[in-house]
């Protein structure tokens, strides 16, 4: 018997995204021959040729996502926002219980290199990011979101720092905004500005992990808004519209013309180990 070689270990920064199925374990428990076939073909017409266009290396795959490398954050996130647009065209026809949707993280980062596969830092907060991410969507790092901005027709929004799990320090992260995610676009005037600054305060996310902590959220909410209100020269929207687009995902535009005003205010909140952290925008 042959000695084996020698284990060939790289170190390198790359672009790492992460996909998976959601729903997959449904799809696959109504009907496993089909969705299997689905996502066969889906990989064969769509998204190998997408990742070979955009000169990313397919690390590994699973029965439901893959590990892709780019060496350029801008061919990463392209390849994403084409996926998806190509995802949501093929999935239009169908009821949405047979529809195969992924959901997508990028992060930046180190990455070790051994016998062609990956692993380290960038590989376990691309994989974390991409639970983050809505079906159908991109979630991306903050170091992604630097790198992207402004060099793709691309939108991001801003949820603040996570806490991801096995990862020790909080992760800044951004929901991608993608033509084919916002549909298409109907202005509506709304009422018209005030002739003072007008401000509505959104419900911030609750990002404890905690339901219980929702409570302290909106009341923390209430609290700015009741004090924003005792500024005279400021015009504010009440808590009971602005509360309207709780647990609904926001355009702050739209938000902004269907409520009448000019500044919007979201953020998010974390409370643990008697420590609170407010993030806002």
């Amino acid at each position: 018997m042959e000695p084996a070689g020698p284990v060939r270990v790289e170190r390198r920064l790359a672009a790492i995204l992460a996909a998976d199925v959601a729903g997959y374990s449904r799809l696959i428990e109504a009907d496993e021959e089909g969705t299997l076939g689905r996502l066969k073909a889906l990989r064969a017409e769509i998204i190998d040729p997408k990742i070979a266009h955009h000169k990313g290396r397919i690390v590994k795959t699973t029965g439901d996502g893959m590990l892709v490398e780019f060496a350029s954050v801008v061919d990463a996130l392209r390849c994403a926002a084409e996926v998806q647009a190509a995802m949501a065209e093929n999935n239009a026809p169908l009821p949405p219980e047979r529809r195969v949707e992924f959901r997508i993280g990028i992060h930046q980062g180190d990455i070790v290199v051994e016998d062609d596969d990956i692993f380290g830092d960038g590989v376990n907060v691309a994989a974390r990011l991409e639970g983050l991410a809505d079906p159908g969507g991109i979630c991306v790092s903050a170091r992604v979101q630097e790198d992207a901005a402004g060099r793709l027709d691309l939108a991001f929004k801003d949820m603040g720092e996570q806490a991801l799990k096995n990862i020790a320090r909080p992760v800044r992260a951004y929901r991608v905004v993608t033509a084919a995610r916002l549909g298409p676009t109907v202005v509506s005037p709304g009422p018209p500005l005030p002739d003072k600054p007008s401000i509505a305060v959104l419900p911030f996310a609750n990002m404890s992990g905690d339901p219980e902590q929702e409570y302290f959220v909106d009341g923390m909410v209430e609290e700015i808004i009741t004090a924003l209100s005792r500024i005279r020269w400021l015009f504010v929207i009440a808590r009971n519209s602005s509360f309207t687009y709780k647990g609904k995902p926001v355009d702050v535009r739209q938000v902004g013309r269907e409520l009448g005003v000019r500044y919007v205010l979201e953020g998010s909140v974390r409370k643990a180990a008697g420590r609170v952290r407010i993030t806002c925008q």
